[in-house]
């Protein structure tokens, strides 16, 4: 048995958590200061940590490789699985051109920039988020803006920040999942502090998406459309996220963000001339103007539709408990490790949830809505295979990270981390969502940040007396807030409405929005750290 130490570098605290954090380092230099691609750094810091791992902690090296086979396992299943056969079906719909009809159906609910900033950018790309997540809303929103006729720098800003409130639940909530995996905390406590933290920021949002459409006349003129949403969209996260489950908070979100803004009144009122003519100073796409049968748009929107029956079939207590039953809990090979105080750790033992799982859900939507799309069998296993070919770089990125993560969590270099952290104390809880929002901005993923500090976030808690539940939703929800900034989406939304080489430009405008709203969630995660807002939580 391997027994974690926590200072194994001359008997110091301090050394020993300047050591173990070579791993994390070499990771954001490469991907920062390098400008390395992802996927060579992580398998980099993955053997930097297996080296810290063996030569400063002692752990066997058999162990040691055991435990990043683990975490790259627990990559490729459940996380890469839902991402996969979540990214899957939104390519279906644009193989049978069913995301244009949802496309052009949600161009047709109002004429006014400012409204269709909200529709397109916050409601669908929280839905795109929801389905693929990594950087595919961004692209798509700023696409879809330019073809309403947005100028391309400005369609690019709304997108990157639009894509904010629904990160930490993306991608059928991986980043969420992944955070309780690593941390060893049930999925369903630390779903309900995000979804006590994010949904906060989905209030503002949408105010700041038409300040940036139209400025101070954008803010008077829709912000009643503008709160009517954020409200919708905050009050869906929540519940979803708390009481049915966090793989289906964002698509929640989405629709009943969209669905409001439909019924408010204010939503409809045509723009004026002058402001279309101020705001939109670039050309309409007229593949916007075609008109599509209502059979067509009914079956646009069936697989978001079939996503959320499959889901909430599987929360009905008889069958959740029957898909329960087929999940497989193995001992882990060549691995045996014990936490500082001698108990042996959860890792240990590997837990296959085979059927209850995420991505196995989307992929009985997927075939379910290959039928009602009209989908060919040969063509639906085609689109499949090209996805994973699409997210070949994604998968390696996830599964070394994880490897990476799984290392440093099992060795006790994340533990040294924490109890050297926790000497922040009461400040932990302000620095908390700036470790998250550090870890997206480097990395362009919540859910690889989940990965890197997670497990930290909830030593340095248990350690300076807050809650472990707190600090690591604080680490997601803050990362959100990093997405904006990321080299990864910056490049994708510059790619998307051709800019590239404007990265920089971008950069600049968008990071006082980044910095602002990190500032925003610090104080939350602070005010529920204390009996100001610590009723909030669950």
């Amino acid at each position: 048995m391997y027994v974690q130490e926590l200072e194994p570098v001359a008997g110091s605290l301090g050394l020993s958590a300047l050591v173990a954090a070579l791993p994390l380092v070499i990771v954001l230099v490469l991907l920062g200061g390098f400008r390395m691609k992802a996927h060579l750094a992580g398998l980099i810091g993955l053997l930097g940590a297996v080296l810290v791992a063996c030569l400063a902690y002692g752990m066997p090296w058999d162990q040691a490789a055991s435990s990043a086979v683990q975490g790259a396992v627990f990559g490729l299943f459940p996380i890469m699985w839902i991402v996969v056969n979540a990214l899957w079906v939104y390519r279906m719909t644009v193989h049978t051109r069913h995301f244009d009809i949802l496309r052009r159906s949600f161009g047709r609910l109002s004429d006014d920039p400012r409204i269709q900033a909200l529709v397109v950018a916050f409601c669908f790309g929280a839905l795109l988020e929801a389905l693929a997540g990594f950087g595919a809303p961004v692209a798509i929103s700023a696409v879809m803006l330019v073809a309403l006729g947005f100028d391309p720098v400005r369609a690019a800003i709304v997108a990157l920040v639009a894509n904010t409130a629904p990160v930490a639940f993306g991608a059928m909530g991986t980043p969420v999942v992944t955070l309780a995996q690593v941390t060893g905390l049930p999925l369903d406590s630390v779903a309900s502090v995000v979804g006590r933290q994010t949904p906060l920021l989905a209030l503002v949002v949408p105010l700041v998406l038409v300040w940036l459409v139209d400025g101070r006349r954008g803010l008077r003129d829709t912000w009643v459309p503008a709160v009517v949403c954020g409200v919708a969209f905050a009050v869906a996260q929540f519940v979803a996220s708390n009481y049915v489950s966090a793989q289906l908070a964002d698509i929640a979100a989405a629709m009943a963000g969209a669905g409001a803004l439909v019924a408010v009144p204010h939503a409809r009122v045509p723009a004026s001339e002058a402001v279309r003519t101020s705001v939109l100073t670039g050309v309409r796409s007229e593949e916007l103007d075609e008109e599509d049968p209502r059979g067509e748009v009914l079956r646009a929107y069936a697989p978001y539709a079939l996503i959320v029956v499959v889901f909430s079939v599987a929360q009905i207590p008889v069958i959740k408990d029957w898909l329960a039953g087929a999940t497989r809990k193995t001992d882990w090979p060549f691995l045996d490790v014990a936490a500082p105080n001698g108990e042996p750790v959860g890792a240990n033992v590997f837990t296959w949830p085979l059927v209850s799982t995420g991505g196995t859900l989307v992929l009985l939507a997927g075939v379910a809505t290959a039928v009602v799309l009209g989908v060919h069998a040969r063509v639906a296993v085609r689109e499949w295979a090209a996805t994973v070919y699409e997210l070949r770089f994604a998968i390696l990125t996830v599964t070394s990270v994880l490897a990476l993560a799984y290392v440093m969590n099992l060795s006790g270099q994340a533990a040294t981390i924490g109890y050297f952290v926790a000497a922040a104390g009461a400040g932990l809880a302000f620095l908390s969502p700036v470790l998250g929002w550090f870890g997206v901005a480097v990395t362009g993923s919540d859910t690889s940040a989940n990965a890197l500090f997670g497990a930290l976030q909830v030593t340095a808690a248990r350690e300076s007396g807050l809650s472990p539940d707190l600090l690591a939703a604080a680490n997601s929800s803050g990362g959100v807030l990093g997405k904006m900034i990321s080299p990864q989406n910056l490049t994708i939304a510059c790619a998307a409405v051709g800019l590239a080489g404007k990265e920089g430009d971008l950069l600049r405008k968008v990071l006082p929005w980044s910095l602002g709203l990190l500032l925003l969630m610090c104080l939350i995660v602070v005010g529920q750290s204390t009996t100001a807002l610590g009723w909030m939580l669950p």
